[in-house]
């Protein structure tokens, strides 16, 4: 299977009053034509600022992107020029960001804003672009679409508008879509219905997507592979299914152990990770998640892990212990 996105030693840094924070730090992974891949971690581990750097979307001054390459059918993203970026944005790399309510122009017609991106990439205009625009509100499963083209954002529900930003990324016809946390605001209803439709949208148009988020059952059901991030690097990757049955880092173990199961018998509580997410600013000279780790040595305080594999099927660990692992031992 040909690779169709390569991120290459990505580094992304904000200057803020405290100092220079390293919120994606020296990151690789990549993506299949056609796969589903998931990036997954907790809330500032670097996710979305990965998607960012992705679409040349980073806020400067404060952030840039210090170091790496962002490989998309061979070409390097981080070299091309503002015009040269633009024409990927949307045409051939699309992105659905995390809250539509935000995402979305509050005083712009539906119709308008499905239709600038046709206009802009595809050369569409009047009737054309309309007809379009409906087709792609039919799509997503939006009843009535011709009549509600000429609405506004407000007059939809919250899975009505997720829906318009899935047609709005898929408009042009992209090669990938990245996603972000695409489902955080929804019932949990409204959210399978979301992730049932972009994984039969993905299949049947070929398309790759990249989906950002912190619920692990999203990736069991839905992603091919998974890297896990925590501190601005990844400490984990591998198929879902060997990810699931032999997870090789405490980070991975943590997040599976929160996660209520059917399979299990009732507890009175959850295993939660203790402790929290270091400061960015001050990262340990070791294993960033030494100080919340279970099985954490003497060298995880003063040597940090690399990737190495560990098992079969693509799977890396950044753990000195990742051979002792098992799911058994509760992390407290």
């Amino acid at each position: 299977m040909a690779i169709l996105l390569d991120v290459r030693h990505l580094s992304t840094q904000f200057q803020t009053g405290a100092g220079i924070v390293r919120a994606v730090d020296d990151v690789s992974w990549d993506v299949n034509a056609g796969e589903t891949v998931a990036l997954v971690g907790e809330s500032g581990c670097g996710k979305s600022v990965s998607a960012l750097s992705i679409m040349r979307l980073v806020a400067a001054p404060a952030g840039r992107i210090v170091g790496g390459q962002v490989l998309f059918k061979g070409r390097d993203l981080l070299t091309l020029n503002e015009e040269e970026m633009r024409r990927v944005r949307g045409r051939e790399i699309a992105m659905i960001f995390q809250e539509p309510m935000t995402s979305l122009n509050p005083v712009l017609t539906i119709e308008r804003q499905l239709s600038e991106g046709l206009e802009i990439h595809l050369g569409m205009a009047g009737a054309d672009a309309r007809r379009r625009a409906v087709e792609l509100l039919a799509m997503v499963g939006i009843p009535d679409p011709g009549r509600r083209l000429g609405q506004y954002p407000h007059q939809f529900s919250g899975g009505m508008r997720q829906r318009i930003m899935i047609a709005m990324a898929l408009a042009c016809n992209p090669s990938l879509v990245l996603a972000d946390e695409p489902t955080t605001a929804l019932d949990v209803t409204i959210q399978a219905q979301i992730l049932e439709l972009m994984k039969d949208l993905s299949r049947r148009l070929g398309v790759a997507m990249l989906i950002i988020t912190h619920n692990l059952g999203v990736v069991a059901r839905y992603a091919d592979r998974v890297n896990v991030m925590y501190a601005g690097r990844i400490i984990e990757q591998g198929t879902a299914r060997e990810l699931y049955a032999n997870p090789r880092h405490p980070y991975t173990l943590g997040l599976l152990h929160s996660v209520p199961r059917l399979d299990e018998p009732r507890r009175a509580r959850l295993d939660p990770i203790e402790g929290q997410p270091p400061d960015l600013t001050r990262l340990p000279t070791g294993c960033a998640f030494a100080p919340r780790c279970a099985f954490r040595v003497e060298r995880c305080a003063v040597e940090r892990p690399p990737l190495v594999p560990i098992g079969g099927q693509g799977h890396v660990s950044a753990c000195w212990e990742a051979e002792r692992l098992d799911r058994t031992p509760a992390l407290r």
